[in-house]
């Protein structure tokens, strides 16, 4: 199979880009998460529904829309990474802008 031929993949998940999308982007509609990330919105619900229920991110409402804001001393979920702060990929990629 040549290089043309094999399907994207990136290293990191969706639920990572949501993550990174709403800490530059705190109010941003799901809309707005699903066009950046490159899903649907019923699956971005799903994305941010599970980052919220495991506290790395907050909602809040301002008027008709949420606000996000995300927990950056939260730890990594994987074995692999255990330890490491949320917080140093977020640096990583504010840096790169």
């Amino acid at each position: 199979m040549d290089a043309a031929s094999r399907p994207p993949w990136t290293f990191l998940s969706n639920h990572a880009h949501a993550l990174l999308f709403l800490a530059q982007n705190p109010d941003a509609r799901l809309r707005d998460i699903a066009d950046a990330v490159g899903i649907t919105e019923r699956f971005t619900h799903t994305v941010v529904t599970d980052l919220i229920e495991a506290g790395y991110l907050t909602s809040s409402k301002q008027g008709r829309r949420n606000t996000y804001q995300v927990n950056d001393e939260l730890t990594f979920r994987h074995p692999l990474e255990q330890g490491a702060r949320i917080g140093s990929l977020l640096d990583i990629f504010s840096a790169t802008e």
